[in-house]
């Protein structure tokens, strides 16, 4: 009771939604706008390879690499790499891992429902774990708010469509963010067997192991330099051991699938000959950057662009909202660009391949004071379009058909 004999007036109570339900809220939205922009680009399709004029949304889906993950599922792995007049290797399955079609293969054979219904289904339900866990993952920064804006960021990206089509890219980044959060919350042990899983999913081994050696090296130099510390120092020291384990199998699983593809068709290079079939000439690390815009501009162009990237990318890991992320999530995107750069051949698919830097939209949502959210949202929304209709969408632009997205 109060001094006046009346009782206090109690403020009603706002039930808030669940930060699980907040974040589904958010990918769906994120759905059904990359679903909308599918179907205007589906209406816009002339006749291609894969179907007639203005296909249907699942067939529209099914495009590109989508056909190669479908032949897995029904053909499985050819055991002799198919081969020109040359003895040229050609294209053939090797080049995609064998997580997706393999799950969705042992559904179907739970549920018959075949690929056409299963493997969107899981492409999506995997991409909704995914946006689950990259939640979790960004509230070990970061409050709610901003971890659901990262997640914003994340379903609205300009290459987001391709979480719904069946590619390997959503399992992919359900499995990787999960092995991200059990290394941030260092249950090490833990991440051993999701690493491996991740690793057959898409070829994250390599900058995997590379993001573990950032990490072992700094558990090391912090053991070291603790003397003052001993609690700091033998929590350090404690890591030593478990990230070495982890690098070691994070290695390993990187080559797990090269050394398969060699045990299977007899070739030591079958793994690395596949992909560079779709190159036309052979591996060669770091030169790609420098040849593809000497191409165009010049050497003397293409080394000022070269090192402005370097510059660039340099500057960008010394911002305050990328040092914010913590060093995992540094050490990751640090580890993913470098191996980028050794490894993977410019071209127009590589906007897509940027999607495993997801942790920098965390970054974008920090940065500012989240004041650039309401920006990259809808320029997101307008390149994701542009993506569909220019990348996914095929178009006969030359000899050889279209870009590949």
């Amino acid at each position: 009771m109060s001094r006046t004999g009346t009782t206090p007036t109690r403020r009603p109570t706002v039930s808030v939604p669940h930060w699980s339900l907040q974040v589904l809220a958010v990918f769906l939205a994120g759905r059904i706008v990359s679903t909308a922009i599918l179907l205007l680009a589906a209406a816009r399709q002339e006749a291609s390879p894969w179907s007639g004029a203005a296909p249907g949304y699942g067939t529209f889906i099914n495009y590109w690499d989508s056909g190669w993950y479908e032949r897995i599922f029904t053909e499985g792995y050819p055991s002799e790499l198919p081969r020109d007049e040359q003895g040229v290797v050609g294209h053939n399955q090797w080049a995609f891992y064998p997580v997706f079609p393999g799950l969705v293969r042992l559904l179907d054979l739970v549920t018959g429902l075949g690929w056409g219904i299963l493997a969107p289904v899981v492409a999506l339900a995997a991409a909704a774990g995914a946006s689950l866990v990259v939640y979790r993952l960004f509230r070990l920064r970061a409050d709610h708010r901003t971890a659901l804006a990262g997640v914003a960021v994340v379903s609205f990206a300009p290459v987001a469509a391709i979480l719904q089509v069946p590619y390997a890219e959503s399992l992919h980044l359900l499995l990787l963010a999960s092995s991200l959060h059990l290394v941030a919350t260092q249950r090490y042990y833990r991440a051993m067997p999701v690493v491996v899983v991740m690793c057959l999913t898409r070829p994250a081994g390599v900058p995997f192991a590379l993001m573990v050696g950032i990490l072992f090296l700094h558990a090391l130099w912090t053991a070291r330099r603790s003397g003052t510390d001993p609690s700091g120092r033998q929590h350090a020291a404690r890591q030593v051991l478990p990230l070495f384990l982890l690098g070691v199998v994070s290695s390993c699983a990187a080559l797990a699938w090269p050394a398969l593809a060699w045990l299977v068709t007899g070739r030591r290079d079958a793994y690395v000959a596949t992909e560079t079939a779709w190159r036309g000439e052979p591996l060669a690390p770091f030169r790609p950057w420098f040849e593809a815009p000497a191409a165009l501009l010049g050497p003397g162009a293409a080394a000022l662009l070269v090192a402005g990237l370097l510059i660039g990318v340099t500057a960008l890991f010394l911002t305050p909202a990328v040092r914010s992320t913590g060093l995992v999530l540094g050490a990751w995107c640090a580890g993913y660009i470098l191996y980028l750069a050794a490894f993977w051949d410019p071209q127009s698919s590589t906007w897509r391949i940027l999607t495993p830097l997801f942790p920098l939209a965390l970054a974008v949502v920090t940065a500012r004071r989240g004041r650039l959210l309401w920006v990259v949202l809808p320029v997101s929304v307008a390149l994701q379009f542009l993506w569909v209709d220019w990348l996914w969408g095929w178009t006969q632009s030359g000899p050889d058909g279209d870009y590949p997205p």
